[in-house]
């Protein structure tokens, strides 16, 4: 059982660029509490955080950015053809991560608590589970993630790869192993899978548990990769998880006591504020959330655009009273920050009737994550009476050099490298959750 008492501990790792985050996500949508141990690891880099300092002191002032930050390419560039000064570099992050893991799971109100490293196994992060997940994908696949979603050169994608260790030694090691070379739909089902069987564990009467190493269905034939298809082609064969046996000699552990009545299940999102519905979009109404935003915006987005958008955010749906959709919101939590950068509203609406509902369901779901600011993301020609209903729930305009949390600029910058936005912000508590750090 987890040091976490009461809650059950995937920890989920694989190589580069094999979909670690993608799956971290569709499990944040099932309901399990994420933690993205390398997002972690670059808070812990930046200016006044504890390893800041040790860092700059071990390799030397030229890593540092105009900015005043660690430029963490070029740190990268240096461990990485190095592994005695990726060892060293790993000595002075490691210990501050594992105590922010430690803070976020200890004060997780969800049941299964979900932690993201890539190196999980090499570290004693993996004494801290209860089962081992490894996300798999071919080398292929690894190199044109690594080219063309994070733009290196194919030299460097190739040093990255080959700086790791051997997928294959991590996959002797996993509970579970998820097939995500490409296909979201397959990639669901896999996890999706993989949840029901955690659900009859945790629910179990404790007479018939069985140990929490893994949820081990019966083996199927490996999943096939498969080309994304239009919303109109015909279903994919259902897909499923390569269940690996786990490494010997690691005794089983005794499964957490069992709360039948606590569903481990995301909270169905059901806001109601002055007629106006807000529920949790799935990929169950992938299509009707296309739908809705192609004649909302007036382009063409396919059931598929939104499955693999569902491996990146979450959405929230508003329903009126007959319940026809009249508006939706694209949004996501990470590294303890909300964003929101996609709203759209029905035609003939004003924007303005749905945002409180709206809103209110993403701060409630926000701070459910332990989220500790919300970031909304408007158009530059948003109309002045958009404007007014955000500010009426709090929300300010704020400019980036006026963020003055490293974290939080990163992720606001991050997004307004893709588009141009008017930033408007609140902060969601007012204790930092990683303060500690």
């Amino acid at each position: 059982m987890s040091r976490w008492p009461n809650k059950y501990v995937i920890g989920l790792t694989g190589n580069i660029a094999t979909g670690k985050s993608v799956v971290r996500q569709m499990l944040q949508h099932s309901g399990a509490y994420t933690i993205d141990a390398d997002s972690l690891a670059h808070q812990v880099m930046m200016p006044g955080a504890p390893a800041y300092k040790p860092i700059v002191d071990m390799f030397g002032k030229s890593i540092i950015g105009p900015d005043g930050r660690i430029n963490r390419g070029m740190l990268g560039q240096i461990v990485f053809a190095n592994p005695d000064l990726l060892k060293k570099l790993e000595e002075i992050t490691h210990p501050i991560i594992r105590q922010g893991i430690n803070a976020l799971a200890g004060r997780a109100t969800q049941r299964v608590v979900v932690i993201e490293a890539i190196k999980l196994l090499e570290t004693d992060l993996h004494t801290l589970v209860d089962a081992v997940w490894v996300v798999d994908a071919k080398p292929q696949t690894q190199y044109q993630r690594l080219v063309a979603k994070r733009k290196m050169s194919e030299a460097e994608a190739k040093q990255r790869i080959m700086a790791q260790g051997p997928q294959g030694e991590k996959l002797k090691r996993a509970a579970v192993v998820i097939d995500n070379n490409g296909n979201v739909e397959e990639t669901w089902k896999q996890v999706q899978q993989q949840w029901n069987e955690i659900r009859k564990l945790l629910s179990a009467a404790p007479a018939q548990a069985q140990p929490a190493t893994a949820p081990t269905p019966t083996p199927p034939a490996p999943p096939k990769a498969a080309t994304a298809a239009p919303a109109q082609s015909q279903p994919q064969p259902q897909a499923q998880s390569r269940p690996v046996a786990p490494a010997p000699p690691a005794p089983p552990r005794p499964a957490p006591t069992p709360t039948p009545a606590a569903s481990i299940d995301a909270p169905e999102v059901a806001v109601d504020v002055s007629g106006v519905m807000v529920k949790r979009g799935s990929p169950a109404n992938a299509q009707d959330i296309a739908t809705f935003i192609t004649a909302a915006s007036g382009r063409q987005v396919s059931r598929m655009d939104i499955m693999m958008n569902f491996g990146q955010k979450s959405y929230l749906v508003a329903h009126d009273k007959s319940q026809a959709v009249i508006g939706v919101m694209g949004w996501t939590v990470e590294n303890l920050v909300t964003r929101m950068d996609e709203f759209y509203v029905g035609r003939n609406i004003p924007a303005e009737s749905i945002i409180h509902a709206l809103i209110v369901a993403v701060e409630a779901a926000s701070k459910e994550l332990q989220s500790e600011v919300s970031f909304f993301f408007l158009p530059m020609d948003a109309p002045p009476a958009t404007l007014k209903a955000y500010a009426a729930d709090g929300y300010a305009p704020i400019a980036l050099k006026d963020i003055k949390i490293p974290a939080w600029r990163e992720a606001v910058e991050e997004t307004l490298r893709e588009h141009a936005y008017q930033v408007y912000w609140k902060q969601l508590r007012k204790d930092r959750v990683l303060q500690p750090i």
